[in-house]
């Protein structure tokens, strides 16, 4: 027993019993089968109003864009969601109000571009209900339920504000008499994450930081993977250690060519800056900002028309060019 020394006030908003987690996963199947689909095809069937969602990438880097855009467009509502390491992520979810709940770590932020007015509205008008963590608080989260555990210890967040206003619990270690935070299982209802590669039963292929995304994967019990591009599953055999994402992890797989856009997807094409700041202007001004989502997610009928609307294949090709250190114009 171990011996509970301080206490969070925060509330949970999802069971970290292991046990409950394993009966789910113990039941989902593990059939080398194909699940290509398309983004509103894996959204309507996976995404459920009330649903715990969390999405992959880092910051601005590998997000799932399609995703996001999607889940606001099909007006799914009361999700909660892991705001660990989020961005414009968060950006499109709170312009779509599809979550009223927030486990807090990084948020409302765009790091150097400055703060979603937006976003900032949507938190400040009591519609949320948030838990606040650190963004390795929320690592651990995961990890643990990635290891089938109902908790994992750490040694941060102790004595600060952030973890009054959290979940989790200080205990003394049974061995040593140390103080740990002991951080509670993370298992999402759902998540998305953008891989560079994929096979059509999901297994999947991350160049750069994968950060979380491998724990994250783990801990989900339905997951939807967007992908650069499919590849032959002979070419995943052909080099099995390059599979980061096992297939047996993946219900969804949907092909979205630049499907980070307007984030950086690494070594595929820069993040479009320009349109980044768009949004955050357009923001400052609730109806112009209702226009802009009308023009850019309602009334498209998917992310290719998006993507048309915000350039195209010319735009891509520019950030393309920047990804690699090449001048627009080829003299490099």
């Amino acid at each position: 027993m171990f011996e509970v020394v301080a206490e969070g006030t925060g509330p949970l908003f999802m069971d970290p019993d292991a046990d409950k987690a394993r009966e789910f996963f113990r039941a989902k199947t593990r059939a080398m089968v194909s699940k290509v689909m398309t983004v509103s095809e894996a959204v309507g069937r996976f995404v459920h109003d009330g649903d715990y969602l969390a999405i992959g990438g880092f910051g601005a880097n590998r997000i799932p864009t399609a995703v996001c855009h999607e889940i606001v467009r099909q007006r799914k509502k009361n999700l909660a969601f892991a705001g660990h390491t989020s961005t414009h992520d968060f950006q499109i979810l709170a312009a779509g109000e599809v979550f009223n709940r927030c486990d807090i770590a990084y948020i409302i932020g765009l790091e150097a571009r400055g703060l979603s007015p937006n976003a900032r509205r949507y938190m400040e008008s009591g519609k949320v209900q948030s838990c606040e963590w650190t963004n390795y608080g929320m690592a651990c989260r995961l990890k643990a339920a990635a290891a089938g555990v109902s908790f994992m210890p750490a040694r941060n967040m102790m004595g600060t504000d952030t973890f009054k206003h959290s979940a989790a619990k200080v205990v003394k270690c049974p061995f040593t008499g140390e103080n740990y935070v002991l951080y509670p299982a993370l298992w999402p209802d759902v998540s998305a994450i953008h891989v560079h590669e994929a096979d059509i039963y999901g297994n999947c292929r991350i160049k750069g930081i994968s950060v979380a995304d491998l724990e994250l994967a783990r801990a989900s019990k339905r997951l939807i993977i967007t992908t650069e591009r499919l590849i032959p599953n002979e070419e995943i055999r052909s080099d099995p250690t390059s599979t980061l994402i096992p297939y047996y992890l993946v219900d969804a797989v949907c092909e979205v060519p630049f499907g980070s856009y307007p984030g950086n997807m690494p070594y595929e094409y820069f993040s479009d800056e320009e349109h980044l700041r768009l949004w955050l202007n357009v923001e400052k001004d609730p109806e112009e900002f209702k226009q802009f989502l009308d023009k850019y997610i309602y009334r498209t009928r998917d992310f290719n028309q998006y993507l048309e609307l915000c350039g195209g294949l010319e735009r891509i090709n520019e950030l393309r060019a920047i990804e690699h250190l090449i001048d627009v114009d080829g003299r490099g």
